[in-house]
């Protein structure tokens, strides 16, 4: 679908222009609508300015269109755009929508959407999976939770950021799925990581390792990304140490008030803790595969 099919007089407002939020916007752009940004960091306004977008100026500014995309780093920065003084939430117009790209809590996700309600506002979670990969070339995929006549409405606005569009369900829906995602996606990490380390202790080379497992059952996108990334020792940020830690915090506070247990993503919620607290919370999360060398001993402590 193409931007000439959404019905739009004030455009698309989007605050939060990360890694992330920077890809996602100008892919927008690209696809024909009229966009206006805000984000805190000037230097990343200017840059989608010189994209095309419109300077939005202040929250007020991005609230004055018929949907508002919020991509942020966790669950207070959400709600602080939202409700907080001089909020988007006291600028946007009934009848507008909502849609939050951040991945945050499900459980406040429902409270944001039920207080957005009140005010006519409609509201989809719609976070994303794909990496700043899926976001610069916009095959992300997008998990969607909120109403489904809102979503088919707003769908050409998240097509042209993603290749997959997937309705979960109810408010909150798209927050349990990307939780659900971190999970799966941080266990399989944690499996590759200590497949090759005992590959490696065992004097066996990994590389020849690894191509056998991707021939067989074990066969996965960790094991052939992140198997490589290991390989190579390239533990430069693609998704962070310090965000895949706040997802697997998100997953195990949704799994306590659901009693739902959750031991190995609490295990490795732990590992990822360790990478933080000694200076490795801006490396890939892959760097799972460091601590495991180190307590292998095939690699000094902090030898990153």
């Amino acid at each position: 679908m193409t931007a000439s099919k959404f019905s739009s007089t004030k455009g698309v407002g989007f605050v939060g222009l990360g890694v992330m939020g920077r890809r996602m916007a100008i892919n927008l752009v690209k696809a024909g609508f009229r966009l206006k940004v805000h984000d805190i960091d000037r230097v990343s306004v200017d840059s989608l300015v010189a994209e095309g977008a419109e300077d939005a100026g202040s929250l007020a500014g991005a609230a004055d269109s018929d949907v508002v995309i919020t991509m942020l780093p966790d669950t207070p920065d959400v709600e602080a755009v939202i409700f907080g003084s001089d909020g988007l939430a006291s600028a946007m117009a009934p009848g507008s929508a909502l849609i939050d790209m951040s991945s945050i809590s499900p459980i406040a996700t429902r409270t944001i959407a039920a207080r957005l309600a009140e005010q006519g506002i409609g509201m989809l979670d719609a976070p994303v999976s794909g990496g700043f990969q899926g976001a610069e070339t916009g095959t992300l995929s997008i998990m969607v939770g909120g109403d489904e006549e809102l979503l088919e409405r707003c769908r050409p606005i998240l097509a042209a950021m993603g290749k997959t569009v997937s309705h979960i369900g109810g408010a909150g829906a798209g927050q349990v799925c990307k939780v659900c995602n971190q999970v799966a996606v941080a266990i399989n990490i944690q499996a590759v990581a200590e497949s090759l380390t005992l590959a490696k202790k065992c004097g066996v080379d990994p590389q020849k390792v690894r191509e056998a497992l991707l021939g067989g059952f074990a066969r996965s996108t960790a094991l052939d990304l992140h198997g490589q990334r290991v390989l190579d020792g390239n533990f430069a940020a693609g998704f962070r140490v310090t965000l895949q830690r706040k997802d697997l915090k998100l997953a195990l506070e949704t799994g306590s008030a659901t009693d739902t247990p959750l031991p190995a993503s609490a295990l490795i919620q732990q590992l990822y803790g360790i990478l933080s607290a000694t200076g490795r919370a801006d490396l890939d999360n892959s760097s799972l595969a460091l601590l495991l060398e180190e307590m292998s001993g095939l690699r000094a402590g902090g030898d990153g």
